[in-house]
């Protein structure tokens, strides 16, 4: 009867469900056994802090890792508000509104991470076998984004409060801490984006912007055994840093996905673009190429722009570059508007200037350099395609502000090594856990 690899796999299959059954059987009958949550005639109203009433009980059925079960929760009414709670909800870890486990919840919110929900609905029916529509996953992992970007909200207030302090570093400490920001524009729906001015031929916008932060050591230094700092060959070019890693290798010390698609811009600072060095003392030798990939990619653009006018473009483009990569950013706008542009060409010029001029505070890389900076920004950039590009631009996505910037949210903390910070379920204590059994 085993001989056949297919028939085996269906005995696998045949038992999964036998276990989750009873698995489920035997959480509900758990489940039953517990008080319902009764916290006397009146609650604290959850909403608006208020007196809520008690109003009898209302089940509930939720969908675990197992199966279905079916909760019975004592039902609290608010006068002020108008709404309703159980407080059992909130005992078992239940998300707002959520029909799922904390378990399922997590799972959901791991898989909507990575792929979209629909792949995500798919993954969950192959590989857990349970059936959850991708409308239902959508809502969930959602949820637990919101839920993981207040909890992270809380924590940055408590630590500029010096109300929590973070512990001190891992020996040894790097002597220079980089602090990286960097955008894009994700996709949203025509809703989300009435009234603001765009890029597109209409001259509407079609996208919000995402702000992708993070702090990191030098990218090219690694501790050594002797506790002291060394460095490992330079890149020949800071281009060449702009790699795409995944979410779970780029793990720089802090990384979160600031939801600037709500409109609210970032502090501006003097550092390169896509990359905000923290002075400190150094002996550092700088990279072989000091230059910032993305205004190096603007000075290709223009240099292509100019390219029909200027006598020799490829030794134009060399010497705007050396000015750059010396800071002297004022004379490449100079060498830039010397040709008597009209027109639609003038117009475009302008444009493509219009993002030097704004930073040319942020270009000084010669001063950096003398500070021995690290002034790539491959790093970062590397990090905004692999967190939020390969999940929120695909073909097809336009979300809503807030959609995105849950699911980002999660995908933000899987990518800084903190998941089970803000997304992890709490874990019942372990004598609660036997006596439940």
């Amino acid at each position: 009867m085993l001989g056949s690899g297919a028939v085996l796999g269906v005995l696998e299959d045949a038992m999964r469900a036998a276990l989750a059954s009873a698995g489920a059987a035997l959480l509900q009958a758990v489940l039953d056994q517990q008080d319902d949550g009764y916290a006397g005639p009146r609650a604290g109203c959850v909403s608006c802090g208020g007196q809520a009433g008690h109003a009898g009980s209302r089940p509930k059925t939720i969908t675990t890792v197992l199966g279905p079960v079916t909760l019975q929760r004592a039902w609290y009414h608010c006068a002020a508000c108008r709404r309703g709670f159980a407080p059992r909800d909130r005992q078992l870890g239940l998300l707002p509104g959520g029909a799922l486990s904390p378990g399922l919840a997590e799972m959901t919110a791991l898989a909507c991470a990575e792929v979209s929900f629909a792949r995500a609905a798919a993954l969950l029916a192959g590989l857990a076998g349970i059936t959850l529509s991708p409308k239902t996953i959508e809502r969930s992992a959602e949820a637990s984004g919101a839920t993981a970007r207040e909890a992270a909200g809380q924590e940055a207030a408590a630590i500029r409060e010096r109300r929590i302090v973070p512990l001190p570093p891992p020996e040894p400490v790097p002597d220079m801490l980089y602090v990286e920001v960097d955008g894009t524009g994700v996709p949203v729906r025509a809703s989300e984006t009435a009234g603001r001015a765009g890029k597109g031929e209409d001259g509407k916008a079609g996208t919000r912007e995402v702000k992708l932060a993070g702090s990191s050591p030098s990218p090219g230094w690694t501790p050594t055994a002797s506790r002291s700092w060394t460095r490992a060959p330079p890149p020949t070019s800071s281009a060449s840093t702009a790699r795409t890693p995944s979410p779970g290798s780029w793990r720089p010390s802090t990384c979160a996905a600031a939801a600037t698609t709500t409109g609210r811009s970032s502090p501006s600072a003097t550092a390169p673009p896509g990359s905000g060095p923290w002075p400190g003392p150094s002996t550092r030798t700088p990279p072989t190429s000091p230059t910032s990939t993305t205004p190096a990619s603007h000075l290709h653009d223009l240099a292509a722009h100019l390219a029909f006018i200027t006598p020799d473009p490829a030794q134009w483009l060399e010497d705007r570059s050396a000015e750059l990569d010396a800071g002297e950013v004022e004379a490449l706008i100079a060498a830039s508007r010397c040709y008597p542009l009209t027109g639609v060409k003038a117009d475009d010029l302008d444009k493509k200037l219009g993002y030097f001029e704004r930073n040319t505070h942020r270009m000084r890389y010669a001063d950096f350099s003398k500070l021995g900076m690290f002034i790539g920004s491959g790093a970062i950039e590397g990090g905004i395609k692999a967190v939020v590009v390969q999940r929120a631009k695909q073909s097809g996505m336009h979300w809503s502000v807030d959609g995105a910037a849950d699911i980002i949210a999660l995908r933000s903390q899987q990518a800084g090594g903190r998941w089970d910070a803000f997304v992890a379920p709490a874990t019942p204590s372990p004598s609660a856990l036997c006596t439940a059994v």
